[in-house]
């Protein structure tokens, strides 16, 4: 072996006896890390070849269901880094992450609910982030409030992670003059510029560029400011995603890429588009850190984003974070769900098992068994957090029900040119019919 090393250079090495079938316990003496069969270790990886003899992508063999092989532990480990990092944090802390995780999915599922009940005439594109919420609440949770993330079309979770207003959320959804985006935008361009949101949109692949400019604006300026950059991973498919990446790397832009791996694309396992065995493996020849985490651990993935910051902060530039997770409901809309049930079943591209499988692990619940077996919080407290982040809710739906339409003119004032003119023409035509 010896002599072997000798003559040819580690790297081949390594990639020669990992396609030979060598374990990882035997490539780990060689000196090089090794990460779990399952991929979900938390682990920080820099310029280094995979190890792992598994991952959500890499293999067109795999079929609808094969998620499954990597379901994370059923409960949060209460030992280990992760999670002495977040129970150091104020209990205020705690349980404001559980405040946002819960809020975040009551105000979600409830619309699903409005939407299939049909009572309201809720209509539009509608991107459920049911059962991914560790991921924007561990993210979002470690950054400062006047760092910037730029979203997707499926940022709800991402906008009440940074503080969303439910009442001005709900209104955009029901199109309201009071919504967000005064009824222009609907759930898929539901955003806050002022809390350093730039954007939800319908592009994929936009965080990138967008998350790159906000960080180069504070590292010109010396605020110190990081960006997150969120997208799934059917986004790093975008041509975008490694030009921005290797950009930010040649001049060390503080941005975070946080990809937000749930397994699926629109409608196609990972497995069958992914070259590599993680999303992470695309950036790893560019020597920065990657950290590939347990999704649904929001210690893991709070954890993560901490030392992304830190490195950020230090003038050394970008990180990725890979979170593996897994969305409950379809693509968009809610095909395969029901009133009052969670989850979507009977969809092509996954088995129903793989749907039930991850909700068993649900980073809600298993929030909670961690908060409670850590002995930080009363049960107590959590039931009425549940009970307020309902009413919260269900109050916002009543605002945004009782709020005033927009006037048909102001569709023009943001698309045309002469809009205002064109408004007013119009009001005035109005006017003298009226009279």
């Amino acid at each position: 072996m010896k002599d072997l090393v000798g003559r040819v250079d580690r790297r081949t090495l390594l990639k020669t006896m990992s396609a030979a079938g060598a374990t990882a316990t035997v490539i780990t003496a060689c000196g090089e890390q090794s990460a779990s069969a399952r991929g979900v270790t938390g682990a920080e990886f820099d310029k280094t070849v995979r190890l792992a003899t598994a991952g959500p992508g890499g293999s067109n063999a795999w079929k609808p269901g094969y998620a499954l092989d990597f379901l994370p532990p059923e409960d949060m480990p209460t030992r280990g880094e992760d999670s002495s990092v977040l129970a150091g944090e104020p209990k205020e802390k705690l349980l404001e992450f559980y405040r946002l995780m819960s809020t975040s999915r009551k105000w979600e599922t409830t619309m699903k609910d409005l939407f299939l009940a049909g009572e309201d005439g809720l209509y539009g594109a509608f991107h459920t982030y049911v059962g991914e919420e560790a991921v924007a609440v561990g993210v979002i949770g470690a950054l400062n409030e006047d760092d910037y993330i730029a979203s997707t079309h499926r940022g709800h979770g991402h906008l009440i992670a940074k503080g969303g207003d439910l009442n001005r959320m709900s209104a955009e959804i029901f199109f309201k003059e009071s919504g967000y985006n005064k009824g222009y935008g609907g759930s898929m361009h539901i955003t806050d510029m002022s809390k350093g949101i730039m954007g939800m949109n319908g592009i994929v692949g936009a965080s990138f560029y967008m998350a790159a400019g906000a960080a180069l604006r504070g590292m010109i300026r010396g605020t110190k400011q990081v960006a997150v950059a969120f997208f799934g991973d059917g986004g790093a498919a975008s041509p975008y995603y490694f030009s921005a990446v290797r950009s930010c790397k040649n001049l060390d832009i503080p941005v975070i890429f946080v990809n937000e791996n749930n397994f699926q694309y629109m409608a196609i396992p990972v497995a069958d588009t992914a070259p590599t065995k993680y999303i992470s493996d695309y950036t790893k020849g560019l020597d920065l850190p990657h950290h590939l985490v347990d999704g649904n651990s929001v210690a893991a993935v709070y954890n993560a984003t901490k030392k992304a910051v830190e490195w950020a902060q230090a003038g050394k530039g970008p990180s990725v974070i890979e979170a593996l997770t897994y969305r409950w409901y379809d693509h968009s809309g809610f095909a395969g769900a029901r009133i009052g049930q969670e989850g979507a079943v009977g969809l092509p591209y996954r088995t129903d098992d793989e749907v039930r499988g991850w909700m068993t692990r649900d980073p809600i619940p298993r929030y909670k068994r961690w908060l409670l077996a850590k002995g930080l919080v009363e049960e107590s407290e959590l039931a009425k957090i549940e009970e307020e982040a309902q009413s919260a809710v269900d109050a916002s739906v009543e605002f945004a029900r009782n709020g005033a339409d927009p006037d048909p003119a102001a569709g023009v004032l943001n698309t045309h040119a002469e809009g205002a003119v064109l408004a007013s023409q119009f009001y005035n035509r109005k006017s003298a019919v009226a009279t």
